[in-house]
């Protein structure tokens, strides 16, 4: 195998407990594809570490782990990836782990492996080295020292992996017997691991997300991401869950943080997600006029200049500008229209919808600049029914708050893509809102909101057309196309405002009523 660089980390005397937290928390950071190799004498631990990074992975504390000390090799399918656990004490000769299975078990998961050195240079180049040995006895208990090498991606992996490890102490979990769980994800570069101490009364989310990379230029030498002020790191989440829980919303505490390294230890608001609430019991027109009653409370917060993250790092609320309602609805022709049409957007086809909507874009960027939440719905919405008043919704996965028209949470929430909200809920928390804001702000024009709810409405739906389609042609992920025809319907619904005639007629042209009720096939 090729020589790849290095970079080797201690991590002296470890207690039993935290050497098992070690282990959960390099299941969490395990991606398909990595090799980790454990040294270690006999006794020294390797099966034991092995055994809880499964389990964490396999988030099954019951787990049953067989050495694989006579089979060689043990397999694991779990909900996040497959894992081989690989033990070659007996192994005859080098060459032999490719009849095990590594090169597959790689391709398809993560692979453990306990006496790496008898497969000397047949191990992957790229891949974590753990050497445990005896440390020090502290309080007559013995602890275990580790070395930690990485090589290739794991040179710098390795680093976050201490960083980790640093930042849940940071965060109080010392001396607890603490488990960590990571949690499935949904459509986000963000990881998240649930902290639980043995003893039940102290939990938290850990966040890992390492910086983006910009992507390619697609626009005038910018990234898409640039262009949409998407973040790209946990600054701006950090400075605006402080600005939020300043002004007396349910946004997380930050219990500790590494901005370098990618990593936030937050407070666990809990798992009643609305869908959850209801699930429950809890009534939808309960739960969506509590969240509109947020958004008619954050109209009244002033958008600070600077948003502090640390005392030395601040974060400035990029704008809702043209840049970003232009780009995201490029989206519907780069991905909607090639699925559902099979062929890409004919030029002419393009300027039209361009042109379609420039005007409505200009109405749009001179509207007045509040908060935009910008993913306000459901699924970061939770239910914390025994708080008072707006602090009753906890706020999560705000990292991309711009300034600007403060309808556009609005719609987000009354046309959720993803829960049904029926037209008459919607009528009646649009009323709500308009009427209380209407008591508070004397000068406020409900036609003119009523305009940029629906055209910002058809922006977003419009905008998800295109993300349901990138998510299952580019990332495999089909099961956003089962919301399809709802968000068909949401903009449908918006088209009919009478100032947005030319853009419906743009719609039935391009998407006739056959089409719409057509699911894209990958």
């Amino acid at each position: 195998m090729e020589t790849c660089l290095s970079e080797t980390q201690s991590l002296p005397d470890l207690s039993e407990p935290q050497l098992l937290r070690l282990a959960q928390e390099l299941g969490f950071l395990l991606r398909p594809g990595d090799t980790i190799c454990l040294h270690g004498d006999l006794g020294a631990g390797k099966t034991t570490f092995a055994r809880a990074l499964i389990r964490s992975v396999a988030n099954d504390d019951d787990l049953d782990i067989p050495s694989p000390t006579f089979t060689l090799v043990q397999n694991y399918e779990t909900a996040r990836l497959g894992i081989a656990h690989f033990d070659l004490y007996r192994l005859g000769a080098p060459e032999e782990i490719d009849e095990l299975g590594l090169e597959h078990a790689l391709t398809h998961g993560a692979a453990l492996i306990e006496w790496p050195e008898r497969a000397k240079d047949a191990l992957p180049a790229d891949r974590l080295d753990i050497f445990l040995n005896d440390g020090a006895v502290v309080s007559d208990c013995e602890t275990r020292s580790l070395r930690l090498e990485g090589h290739g991606s794991w040179e710098t992996r390795v680093l976050r992996l201490v960083a980790l490890h640093r930042v849940v102490r940071e965060a109080g979990f010392v001396d607890d017997d603490v488990r960590l769980t990571p949690i499935t994800g949904d459509a986000s570069a963000r990881h998240y691991a649930r902290l639980t101490s043995i003893t039940g009364d102290k939990r938290a989310l850990v966040m890992d997300w390492p910086r983006q990379p910009d992507g390619p230029p697609i626009r005038d030498q910018l990234a898409y991401s640039q262009i949409a002020h998407l973040a790209e790191g946990t600054m701006p989440f950090v400075a605006i869950a402080e600005a939020l829980r300043a002004a007396n919303f349910s946004a997380p505490q930050i219990f500790a943080r590494d901005l370098d390294n990618g990593f936030l230890v937050l407070e666990d608001l809990g798992e009643h997600e609305f869908k959850h609430a209801m699930m429950e019991g809890s009534s939808q027109e309960e739960l969506w006029r509590a969240a509109t009653d947020v958004l008619i409370a954050l109209r009244g917060v002033p958008i600070p200049t600077k948003l502090s993250a640390t005392a030395d790092k601040a974060h400035v609320l990029p704008p809702f500008d043209t840049g970003v309602l232009d780009i995201e609805t490029e989206l519907l022709l780069d991905w909607y229209w090639p699925a559902i049409r099979g062929t890409e957007v004919p030029p002419d086809i393009r300027k039209s919808y361009q042109a379609a909507w420039s005007e409505i874009f200009d109405t749009l960027s001179r509207e007045p600049h509040r908060w935009v939440l910008r993913d306000f719905h459901s699924p970061n919405l939770i239910w914390l029914a025994d708080r008072p008043g707006v602090q009753r919704v906890g706020l999560i996965d705000f990292q991309d708050a711009l300034a600007g028209p403060a309808a556009y949470d609005l719609v987000s929430l009354l046309q959720d893509a993803r829960i049904h909200v029926d037209e008459a809920i919607e009528a009646r928390l649009l009323t709500h809102y308009l009427a209380k804001v209407q008591q508070s702000e004397p000068g406020f024009d409900p036609d003119a909101f009523r305009f940029t709810y629906a055209a910002l409405g058809a922006q977003r739906n419009t905008k998800i057309l295109g993300i349901f389609a990138r998510l299952a042609k580019r990332d495999g992920k089909l099961r956003y196309l089962a919301h399809i025809p709802r968000v068909w319907r949401y903009l449908t619904r918006d088209l009919a405002h009478p100032e947005l005639a030319a853009l419906a007629q743009w719609y039935d042209a391009a998407f006739p009523p056959n089409i719409r009720e057509k699911i894209p096939a990958f």
